[in-house]
């Protein structure tokens, strides 16, 4: 009866010990006790993956390489927030055309304008471009002011602190982890701007051509001129008088650089460098637009690098 009584707790201790092992591998797998992290645009993602360290786990809903404008919703998208605890968006409508149908979907109260876990990235930064008024005639016009705000590096600090609050808000106990990931990140935005202005000073004043208008924040950080589009107005697909404007004003100018965003086509900005002897740029507008940027450092690095050596 001993023996009987001795194997039996020796069978539930095992048993305990078992399912305590298999519940503490299912914790660390699961990212358990981590809050859930969904944004927009991977940009938001990578910084947000920064300040929260291991105590988030985070999803960018779009990648780098697609249109930010254009996201087809998708149910495991709608899954995925109604499951969050932080909803990061670059706001300013910009993704106007896909979010709120998400949201919506999502039933999620956390994350809903208002709540707790709701994160617009714009606010607090220094807004470009908000027309005093706005109608079709003019194309895609974004009411609130240009929303590519993440392209001058310095609005990361600003995105980065809206982050913070938000993980503050719904997860206090570690604040002073996210509170240290965001100096560290600060100083290291610091470090890597320096070289990139150092980069680019010979370059101050230079005149390019864009493909879409998307670059004012990038423009205003580095000095450059954006004198023309390839679009006629937001939105519109280049029509043949406005390639011949851009082409008189190249020559006039002697502007050699066009740039343009990834998820564009090339034949527009390709016919127009043949015409003036110049040189088409593809620059990255988010993390992940190629396999090289991984992080938001990574895509200044980049589109420094890319221009410097169009410009040399």
């Amino acid at each position: 009866m001993d023996r009987r009584r001795m194997t039996m707790s020796g069978t539930r201790i095992r048993f305990v010990v078992g399912f305590g092992l298999a519940l503490a591998f299912l914790t660390v797998s699961t990212g358990y006790g981590q809050l859930k992290v969904v944004t927009t645009l991977p940009d938001l993602e990578s910084i947000a993956k920064f300040i929260g360290g291991e105590q988030v786990d985070v999803y960018s809903i779009a990648t780098g390489f697609q249109n930010p404008h254009f996201v087809d919703p998708k149910p495991s998208y709608i899954l995925r927030l109604a499951r969050a605890d932080v909803f990061v968006t670059v706001g300013l409508d910009l993704e106007i055309g896909w979010v709120p149908s998400l949201l919506n979907s999502a039933r999620n109260a956390k994350i809903q304008k208002g709540g707790e876990g709701y994160v617009d990235a714009s606010l607090g930064v220094p807004l470009l471009q908000i027309p005093t008024s706005a109608s079709r005639a003019q194309g895609d016009i974004h009411v609130y002011g240009n929303p590519h705000y993440w392209l001058n590096p310095l609005n990361g600090k600003v995105i980065a602190r809206n982050i913070l609050d938000a993980f503050v808000r719904t997860d206090p106990d570690h604040r002073s982890i996210y509170e240290s990931n965001l100096k560290e990140f600060n100083e290291t935005l610091d470090a890597r701007m320096k070289l990139w202005a150092a980069s680019m000073l010979p370059y101050k004043g230079k005149k390019i051509i864009a493909y879409h208008n998307e670059w004012p924040y990038f423009e205003q950080c580095f000095g450059l001129q954006i004198v023309d589009f390839l679009e006629p107005k937001p939105g519109i697909p280049p029509t043949p008088s406005q390639l011949l404007k851009i082409i008189n004003t190249m020559k006039r100018d002697r502007i050699k650089i066009i740039v343009i965003s990834p998820y564009f086509t090339t034949e527009s900005a390709d016919l127009v460098a043949r015409s003036v002897g110049g040189k088409v740029i593809t620059l990255a507008t988010s993390v992940g637009a190629n396999e090289k940027i991984k992080t938001y450092f990574e895509l200044f690095d980049h589109n420094v690098s890319q221009l410097e050596e169009a410009f040399r």
